[in-house]
């Protein structure tokens, strides 16, 4: 079978204005030449289509049979749904969510009021939609988080995004717009442990495991999983698999991913990001629907060799699931 990869390579140099975490989503090609020979190890032959406009040349030219779609998409809050739009326009198969699965996800908001609607627990939060209304705006609680509500990969998250007190959050939200000028979501902090669940399949779901994200060097009432942490990982976290948690904790967070990834319709692999309180009651943070594959930093692989399976049982399980979805056989 003819199997293209779409991707988005992260760029030597950041443009002049733009952020300098503003591709963090964006892959490099040492994930993409590890899917392509993990891929070729299967049988396939495998073209390299990138992403953006020149992805839709590419597509054109080499006619795949079958996408694997890592591509995250640039510039609107619907950007992961490029790709897999372009797929589905052309009848060409893919791995991984639809685009609307993957554009409901993205934004925070839509997001948590779907698994609010589905009786999952979720922190407070209220969205600034635009610099004008930092002035007036109130929120409950003094300890929040402030993120961009369109973004993923902790674009535009810190250790200081965890405010204090609501001075401190106009602070950081008058900042935020500065730099991103994007609508913000402002979250009750939940000051338990961080764990994040990872699962692959459609029908028969196998979940990868539960992982605790562990801080070496902060109290969890201190740390957010944020950029500066994710690049730094070695030194900063350690991840335990299973994390030590009551096995109703456990249970709980279960039960709402397999609600949130049905009712979604989500599709063949995800992530879905979780903090617990002082009693281990869990709180739904985000999904990742298109978790990153790097076989030695990205939290997916890291939590799947923890539970003993190999980068190409991985890549496997995930064809497999998208083949058996379409009836294709592999």
């Amino acid at each position: 079978m003819k199997i293209g990869i779409s991707f988005d390579l992260k760029p030597e140099n950041i443009p002049e204005g733009f952020p300098e975490d503003i591709y963090e989503e964006f892959d490099s090609e040492k994930v993409v030449d590890a899917l392509k020979k993990t891929i070729e190890g299967f049988g396939h032959e495998v073209s390299l289509l990138g992403g953006g406009k020149s992805f839709i040349d590419k597509i054109l030219k080499e006619r795949p049979d079958f996408v694997f779609n890592i591509a995250e998409g640039f510039g609107t809050r619907s950007r992961e749904g490029h790709v897999p739009s372009v797929c589905e326009m052309l009848s060409i198969p893919y791995s991984g969510s639809d685009p609307l699965a993957l554009n409901i996800t993205l934004d925070k908001e839509i997001c948590k009021r779907f698994a609010k609607s589905l009786g999952i627990k979720t922190p407070f939060f209220k969205v600034i939609k635009n610099k004008k209304e930092i002035k007036n705006f109130k929120f409950k609680y003094s300890l929040c988080v402030l993120k961009l509500k369109d973004e993923g990969s902790s674009i535009g998250l810190r250790l200081s995004s965890r405010v204090n007190s609501l001075s401190e959050l106009k602070e950081k939200a008058e900042e935020l717009f500065n730099k991103y000028n994007k609508p913000l979501l402002v979250e009750k902090f939940i000051g338990g442990k961080e764990i994040t669940a990872g699962i692959i399949g459609n029908e028969n779901i196998k979940f990868f495991g539960l992982m605790e994200i562990s801080p070496k060097k902060l109290k969890n009432s201190e740390f957010l999983y944020s950029l500066e942490v994710k690049r730094n990982f070695k030194e900063e976290v350690e991840y335990i698999v299973p994390p030590d948690i009551p096995e109703r904790t456990q249970e709980e967070i279960k039960r709402a991913v397999l609600k949130l990834f049905k009712f979604l319709g989500l599709r063949d692999f995800s992530r879905f990001d979780f903090r617990l309180d002082e009693n281990y009651n869990p709180y739904f943070l985000e999904i990742n629907p298109l978790p990153g594959l790097n076989p030695e930093t990205s939290d997916l692989p890291i939590m799947a060799y923890k539970m003993g399976f190999k980068y190409e049982e991985i890549i496997k399980n995930i064809l497999e699931s998208a083949f058996e979805r379409y009836g294709i056989k592999g």
